[in-house]
């Protein structure tokens, strides 16, 4: 049974299973708002993920030129050599 008195149900278990923390969560909502250092704490987690992709975008961008560089460079060595040597 739930501790609130009624049934407990299939989700409920389901729930349970897949997270503990989340059911229980789920089933004692806060009693007040959120502190002003969680809300601290979420700015800087929010922060943090948009610099790292920022970063991650900016390194496959990076990754692209690296790549558009190395093939402009064989191509030009291969075209020079027989252009050089008329092979």
């Amino acid at each position: 049974m739930d501790p609130d008195g009624g049934w407990t149900s299939p989700s409920d278990l389901a729930d349970y299973a897949y997270c503990p923390r989340s059911h229980w969560y789920r089933h004692h909502p806060p009693v007040r708002g959120p502190t002003r250092a969680s809300l601290e704490r979420a700015r800087t987690g929010v922060l943090y993920h948009q610099r790292t992709l920022t970063a991650e975008l900016r390194r496959a961008e990076w990754g692209v030129a690296y790549w558009v560089a190395v093939l402009t460079g064989v191509v030009l060595t291969v075209g020079g050599t027989v252009w050089l040597f008329h092979l």
